[in-house]
Order: structure tokens, then C-alpha cells, then sequence
């Protein structure tokens, strides 16, 4: 059974058809980009899986789970991302940790939360400093770990490499596959041609609420980022 799977989902927001009979899967072990610019759909995607959007027909599923009929239950299995993380200035990366996960009804650790944070490397000495004096890759840094100590097996991304300098890029790529290689689902979404490329082993083009193409790694490479760039500019052209 996929993690995610998506069928024919349509998506209406007011008089708009935003998504247009989208299909795709997301097995345990992938890493999906949808990859599109601003207005291809991708956010609404997002927003449908995570139960905060109308169906309008298809299916959506999360670890079986229909976001249309039991969205708190497929909300349960997912860690979500956004581009801008709602953390709280006025605490610090353990305060932010062990509040947000109450609220979820959870209490691990210290040991966990010390193991979280060193997974996404984020150095002891700022774990007690609060995140008003943080860079976004440190935030970055902080919401992937409240996403490990969720332990949901699938995690949803809104453009998660926005902002971030080129080492903090890298390293949030390598925690990703890690995470993929662990058993988790994630399904990215960006308008980052080349960063998709380099992290993700499946990708799928969104244009105008439909899917143009869908390219996936061979023998463990990473994706062509020229084959994939000549689809999406001639896409784009059309």
C-alpha cells in the first residue's frame, strides 16, 4: 500500500477547478517533488491531503486513510512543513518542542528531543537560546525535528529549502533521504528545478492543475536535471 495515493483528485476553490484530475503515488522510501511555478497547484495539494480543502471528486489517501472522509485520521499520519514555520520567538528550541508536542498529546524524552535536534544538526549551544536570534535554517532545523518526534510516517513539504544558504541545503537534503531511507513517505512541493533534482528520486511536473510528466531516478543516480529542465521549459512554452 502507497502512503499517499491520489486518483483522479479534483479540487475546486470558489468558482475555480484549481486541481484537475491529479494522479500519483508516494511509496515508503520516496522522496516526490511537485515541482511548478506559482498558481500550478502545488499548495492545494498540499492543503487537500492535510483535510483542510474539499474534494470535489476523486480520492485522496493517506496510509489508506480518505482525507475527504476521515481527514483527522490521515492528519495523524502526516508531519507537515510549511514554507514558514509557526515556531514561537519567545522560547527556545526545547520550549518549542515540548509545547508543540503536548498540544499533540505527546511527551518524550529528553533523551529524544537531544537525539531529534542532533539529527538535524542543530548545535547543542543553541538548544536553550530562544528562536527570535535564529536563522531560518536553524527554524528549518527545529520544525524537521518536531516532525521526527511526531514520528509520522508520511511528511509533507511547502518549498522547504526557501531561504536557506547552500550548506544548510545540503545538509537538509542528506536528513531527507536519511528520513526516506528510514521509511518514511515525503512529498515535497517547489519551484526549485535544481534542488528537486538533487534530493528527490521521483519527481512530477504540475502545470495548470494537471500533471505534465513524472521522471525518477535510475540505478540509484540522481534525476537529469537537463532532461528534466528541457520538459519543463517546453511545458511551460506550450
Amino acid at each position: 500500500m502507497n502512503a499517499i495515493a491520489v486518483d483522479r483528485l479534483v479540487v475546486r476553490r470558489g468558482s475555480r477547478e484549481v486541481l484537475k484530475g491529479v494522479s500519483f503515488a508516494v511509496a515508503r522510501g520516496d522522496v516526490f517533488a511537485l515541482l511548478g511555478g506559482n498558481g500550478a497547484g502545488k499548495s492545494t495539494t498540499l492543503l487537500t491531503l492535510l483535510g483542510l480543502l474539499p474534494v470535489t471528486s476523486g480520492t485522496a489517501l493517506v496510509i489508506g486513510d480518505s482525507v475527504a472522509q476521515q481527514p483527522l485520521l490521515a492528519r495523524q499520519r502526516i508531519a507537515y512543513l510549511p514554507e514558514s514555520a509557526n515556531l514561537y520567538e519567545h522560547l527556545d528550541a526545547y520550549e518549542n518542542l515540548r509545547y508543540l508536542l503536548a498540544l499533540a498529546g505527546r511527551q518524550p524524552s529528553q533523551a529524544a528531543i537531544d537525539d531529534a535536534l542532533d539529527q538535524v544538526k542543530l548545535q547543542p549551544e543553541a538548544r536553550l537560546r530562544a528562536l527570535s536570534g535564529y536563522s531560518k535554517g536553524m527554524r528549518q532545523k527545529t520544525a524537521i525535528a518536531l516532525a521526527l518526534l511526531r514520528d509520522a510516517p508520511v511528511l509533507l513539504l511547502d518549498e522547504p529549502t526557501s531561504g536557506l544558504d547552500p550548506l544548510a541545503i545540503e545538509e537538509f537534503n542528506g536528513l531527507l533521504k536519511t528520513l526516506a531511507q528510514g521509511g518514511r513517505a515525503i512529498l515535497l512541493v517547489t519551484h526549485d528545478l535544481y534542488g528537486a533534482c538533487q534530493v528527490a528520486n521521483r519527481l512530477a511536473l504540475l502545470r495548470d492543475g494537471t500533471l505534465q510528466g513524472e521522471f525518477q531516478t535510475t540505478a540509484g543516480e540522481p534525476l537529469d536535471l537537463r532532461r528534466v529542465m528541457q520538459s519543463f521549459t517546453a511545458q511551460e512554452a506550450a
